[in-house]
């Protein structure tokens, strides 16, 4: 597990970097996403797996979706098409697919190899000590975090109606 672990976090530290680094806002998008799946992994290999599943489906699934639709709704225009089609060539694919494959390869070593004697992470975490957690000593951080949510949320709604009004 501790190989998983410094692999995992080699990757995404690799992704990072090409996030920060990377123009094109589109292959910067991939790489977090890449990232992301990178840092879930480091919470698998630590005995987190409610936090890996969680890295996945907030940040990698929707959170990386809501990106995606933003770059894609800002390039509106006749050349938005032949700017896109630049973007989406098969060449782009190839280091996200080299790091995608590099965590899956990881993963059906972790699943499939002999268990090792040094584990990192010593106990697993399951998601009824994440609720206990949760909603026993921060209830209150965690019901205001909820309430600037729904107030930044509303705000956001009454923004966009008022100005679709003007237009």
């Amino acid at each position: 597990m501790e190989f998983a672990f410094y692999f995992a976090s080699g990757i995404a530290v690799v992704s990072t970097l090409r996030v920060i680094t990377n123009t094109n806002p589109v292959h910067a998008l991939l790489y977090l996403i890449i990232s992301l799946i990178a840092v879930a992994m480091t919470f698998f290999s630590l005995g987190a797996p409610f936090a890996g599943v969680l890295e996945v489906i907030a940040y990698a699934g929707a959170i990386m979706v809501l990106f995606v639709f933003v770059v894609m709704m800002l390039n509106q225009g006749p050349a938005s098409v032949q700017q896109e089609r630049i973007w989406l060539k098969p060449n782009i694919w190839i280091g996200p697919t080299i790091l995608s494959a590099l965590l899956l390869a990881e993963l059906l070593y972790v699943l499939f190899a002999h268990q090792s004697g040094a584990a990192i992470g010593q106990t697993t975490i399951d998601a009824k000590a994440v609720g206990i957690s949760l909603f026993g000593p921060y209830l209150l951080v965690v019901e205001l975090a909820s309430m600037l949510l729904l107030a930044a949320a509303v705000t956001a709604f009454h923004l966009g109606r008022n100005e679709a009004k003007e237009q």
